[in-house]
């Protein structure tokens, strides 16, 4: 055998036994969003080897004991898993159109009081007003309060916070929500650095394209970037729905379908979408809800919607 066979044979060799790269993943961390802190001794969800979780939680809960023990069980259990914890304000009343809306004075304080507890645990990602634009919301009917809201919250002190000065829900009007927020935000809305978006409709009606009655995120994104163009975007809640209302009867198949097309849709923006917060873990013993997103059952097993989140999951970010 010639030595330059010898060596075209080994070289040969060599580029057969080198493994094939990698696919690259797509640019967007995902997590998990839910009010239990069992979710992180759950097995399964250890399995995820997550790093991010979302909890919302009262806007005046700082004066509320039994809901800072809540709190404070929970991000104490994300901190212990290593878990970064987004913690996102809310109404106190979640009744359609029962909440009182706090003054911009009162939620600064109550805000401000509830950083300087929790920023020493760690928590570094807030939001100023969960889905601000639905009817559980003080804000629903007052774009203008809830740009008041993220301009007080601009003004606390939080070493490093990442801060979603809007949070929206895909449904009919949310686009002009959108334009009356950023006219009462005025120069700070070019300053906003994070959108969050909850984009239930596009996801589980398998939409590709908004519309009117949908608009999905194409036209919530384009509607902030007619004043802003350098921010970016968060699935803040979103997910697969096991039972919602008469429209999504409870069903244990339909979530595995619509889990596939969430994280499809968040490749097709990854452009501007920097992290998605599935919701949620914990699912209902029972149909007889009117909400069910969890990737369990009641007892801690997996649905089969948890074996396709976990599929798609390896092409992303933790």
């Amino acid at each position: 055998m010639s030595r330059w066979f010898l060596v075209s044979l080994l070289a040969a060799f060599a580029v057969l036994v080198v493994p094939a790269s990698a696919p690259a993943k797509t640019n967007v961390v995902v997590g998990i969003g839910d009010q239990s802190p069992a979710m992180f001794s759950n097995t399964y969800w250890q399995q995820l080897q997550l790093k991010r979780t979302r909890y919302f939680v009262h806007w005046n809960a700082i004066d509320n004991p039994t809901e800072l023990a809540e709190t404070d069980a929970f991000v104490n259990a994300a901190k212990a898993r290593g878990v970064g914890v987004l913690l996102h304000l809310s109404s106190n009343d979640l009744r359609p159109k029962k909440g009182k809306l706090p003054s911009r004075n009162k939620y600064k304080s109550a805000a401000k009081r509830l950083v300087e507890r929790y920023r020493p645990l760690g928590v570094k990602d807030w939001g100023v007003w969960n889905e601000a634009n639905h009817v559980t919301q003080e804000t629903y009917k007052s774009p203008k309060r809830a740009a008041q809201f993220y301009k007080a919250f601009r003004a606390i002190k939080c070493s490093s916070c990442n801060v979603v000065a809007l949070d929206v829900l895909d449904q009919v009007g949310v686009t002009t929500y959108i334009k009356r927020w950023l006219r009462h935000a005025g120069s700070a809305a070019r300053k906003a650095k994070i959108i969050g978006i909850h984009n239930y409709s596009e996801v589980n009606r398998l939409r590709n394209k908004g519309s009117n009655k949908y608009p999905g995120t194409r036209r919530i994104i384009n509607a902030v970037r007619k004043k802003n163009r350098t921010a970016r975007y968060w699935y803040t809640e979103t997910g697969a729905l096991t039972k919602f209302g008469d429209g999504f009867p409870c069903s244990d198949t339909r979530p595995v379908k619509t889990i596939k097309h969430m994280f499809k849709l968040t490749k097709r923006f990854d452009r501007y979408v920097q992290r998605l917060y599935s919701y949620n873990w914990t699912g209902l013993a029972t149909c007889d809800v009117r909400f069910d997103a969890g990737l369990t059952y009641a007892n801690g097993e997996p649905r089969p919607v948890y074996h396709a989140f976990k599929s798609k999951l390896a092409d992303f970010k933790k």
